[in-house]
């Protein structure tokens, strides 16, 4: 059984050790989506998913990616890809838009989990420099893809 975490309370989740096997990860239910429950989950590498009308799940499965922007390098083939092809890449100027094409319902899904409550918590998280964005335009100047 997981614990229930008390949004009145500043957060305080339990060792990753104790996530669930199955699901894999499940660590959590409760708590805020707000900025200073955001950024302590992700200094643990936790995160919040979760589907609309229902509670807040808090999540760190094993094994888990985790990207860390100012590594990214752009490689000699990736790079050539890019110099032959009508792409600009841009970091941090459509967040918001990126978000919410981020979740548009796919082709044979209802929805998404990515909701406006998500989306504002996410938003504040931007605007004081701890989320980011990267946006790729096509040649006409439309965003056709992103990465939050």
């Amino acid at each position: 059984m997981i614990p229930w975490l008390d949004p009145r309370l500043p957060p305080d989740f339990p060792p990753s050790e104790q996530a669930l096997d199955e699901p894999n990860g499940l660590l959590a239910a409760g708590g805020q989506l707000s900025s200073s429950w955001l950024i302590e989950a992700y200094r643990r590498g936790i995160f919040p998913w979760f589907n609309p009308n229902e509670p807040i799940l808090w999540w760190t499965p094993a094994p888990r990616t985790v990207l860390f922007p100012q590594d990214f390098r752009i490689n000699r083939s990736f790079g050539k890809f890019l110099k032959h092809n009508p792409y600009r890449i841009t970091t941090d100027q459509r967040f918001i838009e990126v978000m919410q094409a981020c979740a548009e319902p796919r082709k044979g899904q209802p929805g998404s989990w990515i909701s406006s409550p998500m989306i504002k918590a996410y938003a504040e998280l931007f605007e004081a420099g701890h989320a980011h964005s990267y946006e790729c335009w096509n040649e006409d100047g439309i965003m056709v893809g992103g990465l939050y």
